[in-house]
């Protein structure tokens, strides 16, 4: 049996948000194309904010920016992983829209 590879298109995009110098806030949009839609999909990735600033909104001006860009790139979807152990983060990507979807398979190599 033979595989064939090809190159799948893909971009990535990072968010920071500074304060007097420290970066904060953190976010990443990785845009991904595959072959049953035109439009790309987007995968919300490493979503942080600075544990002192937490609570503060910044996680929801990162992750808003990053729906926003999604949009403006014309995804179809954006999805965004977070571990069980996680449940604010959880309540934040329920409180902008999200819902949830089903679960996540991982292999760590």
């Amino acid at each position: 049996m033979h595989i064939e590879k090809t190159a799948a298109k893909s971009e990535g995009v990072r968010f920071s948000i500074d304060r007097d110098g420290k970066e904060v806030a953190r976010a990443y949009l990785f845009l991904m194309w595959n072959s049953l839609h035109e439009a790309p999909f987007g995968l919300l990735e490493d979503v942080y904010v600075d544990e002192p600033a937490r609570g503060s909104g910044l996680g929801t001006e990162i992750v808003n920016a990053v729906v926003t860009e999604a949009k403006g790139r014309g995804c179809y979807k954006l999805v965004a992983t977070s571990r069980y152990a996680r449940p604010k983060v959880h309540e934040l990507y329920a409180r902008l829209g999200f819902k949830d979807h089903g679960k996540e398979f991982r292999i760590d190599l």
